[in-house]
């Protein structure tokens, strides 16, 4: 490179070290010139003509000029204030040259993750660049080349080069579409168009700590005056390849787009067969030019994403027209606006579907927030789904239910959009039901052709069903489909049958003919089956409504029904948000930028209020899973009973004492029943004292105990946080046992008793002060701490050195216990220690507020010296029975074998992990109590405070909930109810796998 750094010192007076990058024809060199800034120097093939340089430098100016917004390189002049430079390469040829900015950022093609966000971004950037150059012109706009769009044709004399015969056949199909919008296309006005946004001329900048944006498009070498909808459909090309949902994405480059420049519904027909020529024409080209040029990689870059893209089984092209334009808020069809004004015009005129006035009927819903069925949302009995909503009726069992409402009664796997339970799925109801009682008639609103009359006999499926085409005296055609009819039907109709305004044409089956439901109609409005054909989707998923209410509209009308009655809203959340602002401290954290409504749970999945579902990774408070029907059947039972406390005697409350003591060894032997972990923990702390008459405390450095005024004292977590009230001088910490992060580490076999040892001087400490020793007290495995298992032997050897200070030791397992460290039920016996006095917490109540403290007798007796105990709701029946309910469904359905079986998968893919990414520095855990710290340095172990933070908002928008811990936060928390399965763990490592890479 060093004649060109010469070059560019004589011509420019800029000295720099020269790299080489990637170029078709001609010498891009990237010029890194220290503090005057990073260019690229631009050298052209020889021969390359003067006026595609100027061109190019003139579109620059001229976007410049109109917007100083736009992320385009500024062009920087020669030393005498020449644009471009005539400069001699090594073998003396004439060469021109030029030179631009280096823009900051990496190419789109190798950035991850390519979010919608920064698609619309993309789409948004490239309109308002059609528009800043709708007015500029230049002579060599318009040439002969091959990269123009309206010239792309010419592979149809050359797609023999494609040896592949089915190849070859989908290059025709191509032509063949194109050749049906040519006649459109060739009408549109040209203008200057960039002509080759793809996927390598797009840079990216942010990331895992910054928001992801556009910071640069370049190369504008490929410009030509071409209908601008060639440059969307171009960026388009290379935007679907590889994507996960090109579908999607393509939806949000072109809405971007239409923001800035909007576009009429005919270009936007345009784009996806326009998209498809230009990958035509990449491989076309590519194989040609491979052909000459074996060794240059460059020629087939595209060409193996192109091939999969138009190989793949791709949405219909009539339903992709239809994204697109409900993307850009267009109608989806030329006839849509026509249609909804005859509806609106005739509401109210049309005959009764049911045979009568539907307008007194009650409405029923069954959304996510309103309805508990069915109870477990992954299946749905035929046993549920035959007395659906039968709560709702009216003295002859007439109700209606909503359109647009969020469903979970849709359990099927069909209706995931993807290999897990927590994928996308589709829930939202596109019809009206009206549920009435088997037989009861049905017709058609207004006058009508028969164009699907089947019986669909699949579990949960239509039985007889019916779609009916109907026209407007406009001449416009829409369709009606009926759901759930008697099967008979099928021998009635005929394919092409005409009804009349009126006309009974089937009646309601009952759950032997319907699918298996409860007796009523679906019954949906269609303003297009281009690409849906006979199987309509009756549901959609929450995310893709602006297509599904545009294609499927309200029925209301045709039902004689105001639209407003029979849409159902789900409740907002951000007025939900808004009202937790204005009446909640400011200090009452939310979790995630973007918080999460969560409505509904089932095991370890949650539902949000459009019934998207999401793995819960986070929760251990429902210790056995959400919605348990043991403890809802419990708590319902004893609610219909009594709920009182331990003033009176109840057999619950012993039950449950016997229940908790038998899973402890001999020396515990009275249980205190109280509300929570924290209260468990100030009682703690009052037996202590009681117990030895000191009050001394000491404790690991970033416990958390609760958030009571005395357990904050003991809870460094809070009390040495951001405007904590600081350390008692009756407490003392030490340092936690973490033997990944902390001064001894595991190459150390002593390391336990080092550990242990630290104690030793904060004994000395609350001696020296004159308050004694009244205990220690520790998360067995520190959880905010970092979810830190402390080497073996460590507590055994603490609890001997407080116990000889006089001391008694506290064993938190509020976060450890009950199972959730598979080979252990408890904390302690992984350390071989035997606590004075065990806590319990939230999971031993499943969601229901409990907490439990065990004891010896000698420190119940000690404790009860002192004044009375009573906690008003601790010991309740209520609580006493969900208690032990937990611990025996524990035991009933083999949660701790699950808990150690689940646990050693997660932590086998984990470590995977931890070998595969420099950014993962420990992987540690038992069980289901799982930490993975973050790091950016593995020589120094700096904390990945903002990867931790960036991981987890990923991994929720990968429908995973899990939470980070550690003093600097960058410790991944993974605890996942014990009910968790093998699907639930590989869909953990998958996410994760994928969002690491991304980091």
């Amino acid at each position: 490179m060093t004649h060109w750094q010469a070059a560019l010192k004589a011509a420019w007076g800029i000295e720099a070290e020269l790299t080489g990058l990637d170029g078709e024809y001609d010498l891009n060199i990237l010029a890194e010139a220290g503090a005057r800034g990073d260019f690229v120097l631009k050298v052209m093939r020889p021969g390359c003509a003067a006026d595609l340089i100027e061109m190019q430098v003139a579109a620059m100016a001229h976007i410049a000029e109109k917007s100083d917004a736009l992320p385009y390189p500024k062009v920087i002049a020669t030393k005498d204030g020449a644009t471009i430079a005539t400069l001699q390469d090594e073998q003396g040829q004439d060469r021109l040259c030029w030179l631009l900015e280096k823009l900051p950022g990496q190419c789109y093609a190798k950035h991850s993750p390519k979010t919608p966000e920064l698609i619309e971004e993309l789409g948004q950037i490239l309109g308002a660049t059609d528009l800043a150059m709708a007015d500029f012109q230049h002579p060599a706009l318009t040439r002969d080349f091959k990269w123009d769009l309206m010239q792309g044709q010419w592979i149809g004399g050359h797609t023999q080069v494609i040896s592949d015969l089915t190849r070859q056949g989908i290059l025709h199909g191509i032509l063949s579409d194109v050749a049906l919008i040519w006649p459109r296309l060739m009408t549109l006005p040209k203008q200057a168009i960039h002509n080759d946004v793809n996927d390598y001329n797009v840079l990216v900048t942010g990331g895992a700590y910054e928001p992801l944006q556009v910071s640069g498009v370049i190369d504008f070498g490929d410009m030509c005056a071409a209908p601008r909808i060639c440059n969307l459909a171009i960026a388009a090309a290379y935007i679907v390849l590889d994507h996960p949902a090109p579908e999607v994405a393509l939806a949000h480059l072109v809405a971007g787009y239409h923001i800035q420049n909007p576009l009429s519904a005919a270009e936007v027909d345009m784009v996806e067969p326009l998209l498809r020529l230009r990958l035509a024409v990449s491989v076309v080209n590519s194989t040609i030019e491979a052909a000459d040029n074996p060794d240059d990689p460059y020629v087939t870059i595209s060409q193996a994403p192109a091939w999969r893209y138009l190989e793949r089984d791709n949405e219909h092209p009539g339903l992709l027209k239809a994204r697109l334009r409900a993307a850009c808020g267009l109608p989806v069809t030329n006839a849509a606006e026509r249609i909804h004004a005859f509806l609106a015009a005739e509401q109210g005129n049309f005959a009764p579907v049911m045979g009568r006035d539907l307008t007194d009927v009650p409405m029923g819903s069954l959304s996510v927030e309103n309805c508990a069925e069915p109870q477990n949302p992954f299946d749905m009995p035929i046993e549920e789904a035959a007395q659906l909503g039968a709560e709702y009726g009216d003295q002859d069992g007439w109700w209606i239910g909503y359109y647009n409402e969020p469903r979970l009664i849709y359990a099927e796997p069909a209706f995931r959009k993807g290999p897990w339970k927590a994928s996308n799925r589709r829930t939202v109801h596109l019809a009206v039901d009206v549920f009435a009682p088997a037989g009861t008639p049905v017709a058609t609103p207004m006058a009508a052709k028969v164009h699907v009359v089947e019986n669909r006999t699949g579990h949960l499926d239509y039985g007889g069903v019916v779609i009916l085409s109907h026209e407007t005296p406009e001449g416009d055609t829409f369709y009606t489909l009926y759901g759930h009819l008697a099967a008979d039907v099928v021998d009635t109709l005929t394919i092409g049958q005409e009804l009349t305004k009126g006309e009974v044409f089937a009646r309601l089956g009952d759950p032997s003919q319907n699918g298996g439901w409860a007796p009523h109609i679906h019954f949906q409005l269609a303003l297009t089956t281009d690409g849906m054909g006979h199987d309509w989707p009756g549901v959609g998923d929450p995310d893709e409504m602006y297509l599904w209410e545009g294609v499927c509209p309200n029925p209301a009308a045709l039902l004689n029904l105001p639209a407003d009655k029979v849409r159902y809203e789900p409740t907002n959340k951000a007025e939900v948000l808004a009202g937790r602002k204005a009446h909640f401290g400011g200090n009452l954290s939310l979790t995630y930028k973007d918080p999460v409504m969560l409505v509904r749970g089932w095991k370890h999945h949650l539902f949000d209020e459009w019934g998207r579902p999401y793995l819960d990774a986070y929760n251990n408070v429902p210790h056995v899973g959400h919605a348990h029907p043991r403890i809802q059947a419990v708590a319902a039972d004893q609610l219909k009973r009594m709920n009182s406390n331990t003033r009176y005697l109840h057999p619950a409350q012993t039950a449950f004492a016997e229940k908790v003591l038998s899973k402890l060894p001999e020396p515990f032997e009275v249980c205190f029943f109280v509300n929570s972990g924290t209260e468990a923990n100030e009682l703690a702390l009052r037996l202590a004292r009681a117990h030895t008459g000191a009050k001394g405390m000491v404790t690991p450095d970033h416990g958390y105990h609760g958030n009571t005024t005395g357990v904050i004292d003991i809870s460094a977590y809070k009390f040495n946080a951001k405007g904590g009230v600081g350390q008692s001088d009756w407490v003392e910490l030490v340092e936690v046992a973490d033997d990944y992060r902390g001064r001894f580490g595991r190459d150390d076999a002593d390391r336990a008793q080092k550990y242990a040892d630290l104690v030793d001087p904060a004994i000395a400490a609350l001696q020296d002060k004159g308050h004694g020793v009244a205990g220690f007290i520790a998360e067995t495995f520190p959880s905010v701490g970092g979810q830190i298992i402390p080497p073996k032997g460590y507590l055994p050897a603490v609890y001997e050195k407080i116990r000889a200070a006089g001391g008694v030791c506290i064993a938190d397992e509020v976060q450890t216990g009950l199972g959730r460290l598979g080979d252990y039920y408890f904390g302690f016996e992984h350390q071989g220690a035997l606590p004075d006095i065990v806590v319990m917490g939230k999971p031993i109540g499943n969601g229901h507020p409990l907490g439990v403290l065990v004891t010896t007798k000698a420190i119940a007796e000690s404790f009860a010296e002192g004044p009375e105990f009573f906690s008003t709701f601790g010991g309740s029946n209520l609580s006493c029975r969900i208690g032990k309910e937990v611990l025996d469904i524990v035991d009933d359905e083999g949660l701790q074998a699950n808990a150690k079986a689940m646990g050693d998968k997660l932590m086998m893919g984990l470590k995977a992990l931890e070998a595969k990414y420099e950014v993962v520095g420990d992987v540690r855990g038992m069980g289901l109590f799982v930490g993975v710290e973050l790091i950016t340095d593995a020589d120094s172990r700096r904390e990945g405070t903002e990867i931790a933070s960036y991981v987890k908002n990923r991994m929720r928008a990968h429908r995973i909930l899990l939470g980070s811990e550690g003093p600097k936060d960058n410790i991944l928390k993974i605890r996942p109810p014990l009910s968790v399965d093998a699907e639930g763990i590989e869909m953990i490592l998958d996410a994760l796998d994928q969002i690491l890479s991304e980091v």
